[in-house]
């Protein structure tokens, strides 16, 4: 196999051989359990008035329940799907869509018109002759709660229920809306505390669904506010909720496992980018570079003091920068801006105490792009039916090489720190790293609290850097790993931040 003009022929002995055929069918097979998920079901995409759409039905069905499911600040679609395929299985209309700022809608973000994107999926929704429009529900999560309890609010008689996963807040009395459903995880926190003031306000636990006055929370355990979206109990407690609300009874066996799909997806690629490493001691680069000098061996005390030091330099830096910038704004992204600014100032911090670079070259940097692809389809061809808008819309790719190049010194740094080390110290700098993120991150937060949706990287830190801490084994090349990296994670952060108005 050649990756092109960089690389070394690269002769595939029986391991290597036996790794590649292994990770090409983790790869078939993933795609075949996403293949079978959507079995049974007509799945529909539309763009009305700017707003895309996606609409989940049963095949052949005909005068069913239909629920909007509308996502939450710095989400999609996409990431709602979990619920989306539950509850088509089941029987239930579903119609998802993207918020303006958000996933695949190029609008700004204007909040006060998010209940008016609503308005036009609840129009959609009703065109589709399968729905039955005296039978409608909504649910949402985090903003997107708020964004459904206020619509049932409004127009109390229409929605016969809401589900408001991870709430966040709304004027709710125990008549202002229909049998009203909240649910938060057990490690959301303060999103748990106010699920029960919620509930507190709308009259408390009620039964009474047949009169539309059904009050519930539910706690979903071992969950956040981002893994709650793929806990089957969360589906589950919203299928319930709903079937009890319109008096329906169904078998569908219907689990979601796309997330688990995806990860073998991605350990498809990553194990096939090991076949071509695994017989050689100090990783791929021997056989993609030409031998490069090594760096004069740097202290462990530096390596340590510079990652430790980083993220304190972090937060001064953005807390003296939010004197004099709206950083929630910062570089055109809501709050992705400010993300990039943090990683730059880390790490230059870390570089700065490490004292040493090795030095580029082209073929490093042709190489670094290489990688960037890798890890582009490895996380991205499936994440686009999964849980995220992997393809980035023009408005998000202008702010991708910006923040990419933010990111590229702690990359950098990570990258020289794990140069010709064993497994073992890797497995420590991984775990270093996630560590030292999530403090540093909580650390800016309880300094610059406007920066709080900062706080949905947080459970991506330990198995983004796990895999990135292979990668960089495989590789063994600092600035080959420093540019795949840096030019992978600026565009997850692009996909996810919405741009700022």
């Amino acid at each position: 196999m050649v990756f092109g003009c960089w690389l070394k022929p690269v002769k595939l002995n029986y391991k290597r051989l036996g790794l590649l055929v292994f990770a090409i069918l983790l790869v078939i097979s993933s795609w075949l359990g996403i293949a079978i998920a959507r079995s049974g079901l007509e799945v529909r995409s539309f763009q009305k008035e700017g707003i895309p759409l996606l609409y989940l039905a049963p095949q052949g069905a005909s005068e069913i329940p239909g629920v909007l499911v509308a996502h939450g600040f710095a989400g999609s679609k996409q990431l709602m799907l979990g619920y989306g395929h539950v509850l088509a299985h089941a029987g239930y209309a579903v119609m998802l869509w993207d918020f303006d700022g958000h996933g695949a809608n190029g609008s700004r973000l204007q909040r006060y018109e998010l209940q008016q994107n609503l308005d036009v999926a609840l129009q959609t929704l009703l065109e589709q002759p399968q729905v039955d429009p005296n039978r409608l529900a909504l649910l949402g999560h985090s903003m997107g709660s708020g964004i459904v309890m206020n619509a049932g609010i409004r127009d109390r008689e229409r929605f016969a229920a809401t589900v408001a996963v991870s709430p966040t807040g709304a004027n709710v009395t125990p008549q202002s809306l229909q049998n009203l459903q909240l649910q938060a995880g057990s490690g959301e926190g303060g999103f748990v505390s106010n699920a029960e003031r919620l509930l507190a306000q709308a009259g408390g636990e009620n039964t009474n669904l047949e009169a539309g006055q059904g009050r519930e929370l539910v706690v979903i355990p071992g969950v956040e506010h981002i893994t709650i979206l793929f806990s089957d109990g969360s589906h589950q407690a919203a299928l319930r909720w709903l079937d009890a609300t319109f008096g329906r009874t169904n078998d569908s066996q219907y689990v979601d496992r796309r997330i688990a799909w995806y990860g073998l997806h991605l350990l498809g690629w990553l194990v096939g980018l090991a076949a071509f490493g695994s017989a050689v001691p100090t990783g791929i680069a021997p056989l993609l570079t030409q031998p490069q000098t090594p760096l004069t061996k740097i202290a462990p005390i530096r390596r340590r003091a510079g990652l430790i030091v980083a993220p304190l330099a972090a937060t001064a830096g953005l807390v003296l920068l939010s004197q004099r910038f709206e950083l929630q704004n910062l570089g055109g992204v809501q709050v992705g801006g400010a993300v990039g600014v943090w990683f730059l100032i880390a790490g230059l911090t870390w570089l700065g105490v490490l004292a040493r670079l090795p030095r580029p070259t082209l073929r490093a940097v042709g190489l670094g792009g290489l990688l960037f692809v890798i890890l582009w389809i490895a996380f991205g061809a499936m994440a686009q039916v999964v849980w995220l808008q992997w393809w980035l819309i023009p408005i998000r790719l202008r702010v991708w090489l910006p923040i990419a190049i933010a990111c590229f010194p702690w990359f950098l740094a990570a990258g020289i720190v794990q140069e010709n080390i064993g497994v073992g110290k890797r497995v420590l700098w991984r775990l270093g790293q996630s560590a030292v993120l999530i403090g540093g991150f909580v650390l800016t937060l309880n300094f610059l609290p406007q920066l709080g949706f900062m706080f949905l990287l947080l459970p991506l830190f330990p198995p983004l850097m796990g895999i990135l801490s292979l990668v960089a084994g495989l590789l063994n090349r600092a600035w080959v790993y420093a540019i795949g990296s840096a030019l992978f994670f600026g565009w997850l952060l692009a996909a996810g931040f919405p741009p700022s108005a």
